[in-house]
């Protein structure tokens, strides 16, 4: 291919040849580059040619087959290629586009009249009208509708000259639907203050609310305070590593002005290691975009929960933060472009993620392009499987998280935690939380339990086939719920997500007064649980020696079973579970009226924590000697 892609590039500038000036171009279709939602009944007529569109033209590479397999076996512990990762450099000359792959590529874009914005490694990006992408891609732009509003979007497949087989992966941005991703927190914007109400318990159980009503039949413990790093260790497992020597990045949107105070602050205040020298570095953008649409001041919050988790649990992990220039795709495949392509760190902790319906094939290749990438050079990616469990009462739609849904990334889960005195890890359940609150006279909570809030997303993906790592583990009826032939199930691990069995995290934010200043509250989500997994395999990576884990799936799920993992199941003590919860109205202070309310665990939607492998926790939580089995690898 690559010897004769100069040639092509020339033609195709020049335009076809004279003998074949009559004939029809052969041209290969990008598949998926047509949405589901873009149907003929949804079809509202063509898109105005004048229109602007921004692309993405995403290079498939030397040899994408090859990238897949060499992935796969790099991190599978039965193949005789398991850990013997490329540098960056060396996978780039293995598997990435040649310079003539480029040069065809950006030539054949300039000759349909788009114009040529940037071009990478990765990508070439073009900007122009509807009416040269529609010439580029040999199909028309139409509008379709979509829920409530109009996208436009190819009416059938995107395709390219026969020339560029094997050298375009895919297209991104024909379509103009929301691409966003979000942060899986239970967090209120950062902009404004949020402090929690006591009273609070220390340790699971060490303050029961004995003025309030019972639930289950019991009296029940007021929530805790929120855990710190030294509980969440030894629930875990951490023993005496540390994660020193390891590299761990996370990417999130935009960056927190003040991210290295607050760090240094609560590790202080909560006997963490101190932060040292070059410990806490951060690779940002030029610049930043879409501010007020994506929310900018609230991934502030999401940053400082996974810099002070990691610390927390792995207090002598280097830590690199990679921001995005805003919460949208093609921003996020940068951030994440960037770890692979310098090789930034071996872990990657990721805590954001979309509904799996707004995620088009496109956009899923070249996700996956990346951690295939970093398959081969011995990283792996953790992403949060998110917070609104089946997603049913969010969306209507029972469906999962993505890139959580992604066969080449580790999915993470979320628990509620009781740790007991000492440290003691008690059990946890599944994380999922239904509400019901104190009524007027004090007496009873109204209508208990209460309604569903949030829990740990999981399930069974639409769109992603079953990893070979899943199968004799994943019980059938939960990998064949959406195809005969099994998907994909989410997650694949778990560790503390509920918020009323939370972490306390510090972070500078703005007071009543106007002022700016340091305050600590109790957060959870799976945007916790990702950082605090992240964090457990730095310490396990540690423990190897220091050599890289890389993809971790299939070493994941080649210890189920064993007593390495909690094995997280709904009512763990026999009984139904709840804390008590004391809340402050405006969020600040008393002066609005508190509110009392009482949380039910393990009640996650429709998913359910049940023994052996489930939707909600996957093969379960790190238990101790999970760390140290990592010695054998």
């Amino acid at each position: 291919m690559a010897a004769t892609l100069p040639m092509l590039a020339g033609a195709l500038a020049l335009g076809i040849p004279a003998a074949h000036a009559a004939d029809t171009p052969v041209r290969t279709a990008l598949s998926g580059t047509k949405p589901a939602w873009a149907t003929a009944k949804a079809d509202k007529g063509a898109a105005s040619n004048g229109a602007a569109v921004n692309l993405r033209v995403y290079l498939a590479g030397r040899d994408a087959a090859g990238l897949a397999a060499y992935a796969k076996a790099v991190a599978d512990p039965s193949s005789a290629s398991y850990g013997k990762y490329l540098s960056a450099k060396q996978a780039q000359a293995r598997f990435g586009a040649t310079k003539a792959q480029v040069a065809a590529v950006t030539s054949w874009l300039k000759s349909t009249g788009l114009k040529v914005t940037s071009v990478t490694q990765h990508y070439v990006a073009v900007s122009g009208d509807v009416a040269a992408a529609e010439k580029a891609f040999g199909t028309q732009l139409h509008n379709f509708a979509k829920g409530s509003h109009t996208y436009r979007a190819p009416e059938k497949s995107a395709s390219v000259p026969e020339a560029l087989k094997g050298a375009v992966l895919t297209v991104t941005g024909l379509d103009n639907a929301p691409h966003k991703a979000n942060h899986d927190d239970q967090l209120p914007p950062p902009d404004a203050v949020f402090k929690n109400s006591g009273p609070f318990s220390s340790y699971y159980g060490s303050n029961i609310a004995k003025t309030l009503p019972s639930a289950y039949g019991q009296k029940i413990p007021y929530a805790i305070q929120g855990y710190s790093g030294k509980q969440l260790r030894a629930a875990y497992g951490a023993g005496k590593y540390t994660g020193k020597g390891v590299r761990v990045a996370i990417t999130d949107a935009y960056a927190s002005p003040t991210i290295a105070f607050d760090a240094a602050t609560y590790a202080k205040n909560h006997g963490d290691a101190r932060w040292t020298t070059g410990q806490l570095r951060q690779v940002l953008p030029a610049s930043y975009t879409n501010t007020t649409d994506c929310k900018a001041s609230g991934w502030y919050g999401e940053e400082t929960l996974d810099v002070e988790a990691v610390h927390a649990v792995a207090p002598d992990a280097n830590v690199t933060y990679v921001g995005a220039a805003s919460c949208l795709d093609n921003d996020l495949l940068d951030s994440l472009s960037k770890v692979v392509d310098n090789h930034l760190a071996d872990i990657v902790s990721n805590s954001w993620g979309d509904i799996e319906a707004n995620q088009t094939p496109d956009l899923a290749a070249a996700y996956d392009q990346v951690f295939q990438f970093g398959a081969v050079e011995g990283i792996g990616f953790y992403f949060s499987s998110g917070d609104n469990g089946d997603e049913v009462a969010n969306t209507g739609t029972k469906q999962v998280d993505t890139p959580a849904n992604s066969a080449w990334v580790t999915a993470v889960g979320g628990t509620s935690l009781a740790v007991g005195k000492g440290d003691k890890y008690q059990w946890e359940t599944g994380w999922g939380t239904e509400k019901a609150t104190l009524s007027a006279d004090g007496k009873s909570w109204t209508n208990f339990p209460g309604a569903y809030t949030s829990g740990a997303g999981g399930g069974t993906s639409k769109t992603v086939p079953q990893p070979y790592y899943q199968k004799n583990v994943v019980p059938k009826a939960l990998a064949t719920a959406n195809n005969a032939a099994g998907n994909r199930v989410v997650p694949d691990i778990a560790a503390i997500a509920d918020p009323n069995t939370g972490f306390s995290v510090g972070q500078t934010q703005t007071f009543p007064d106007g002022s700016q200043q340091y305050s600590e509250y109790r957060i959870g989500g799976t945007s916790l649980a990702a950082p605090v997994i992240a964090a457990v395999q730095a310490l396990a990576q540690e423990a190897r020696g220091g050599k890289a884990i890389g993809f971790a799936n299939p070493t994941i799920y080649s210890k189920y079973g064993s007593k390495l993992y909690h094995d997280v199941v709904d009512k763990p003590t026999g009984k139904d579970l709840a804390v008590a919860r004391v809340d402050f109205v405006n969020g600040f202070d008393a002066t609005g009226g508190l509110s009392v309310s009482v949380r039910s665990l393990g009640k996650d939607s429709s998913l359910q924590a049940v023994k052996g492998y489930d939707d909600v926790t996957g093969v379960g939580s790190p238990a101790p000697g999970y760390v140290d089995s990592y010695r054998k690898h």
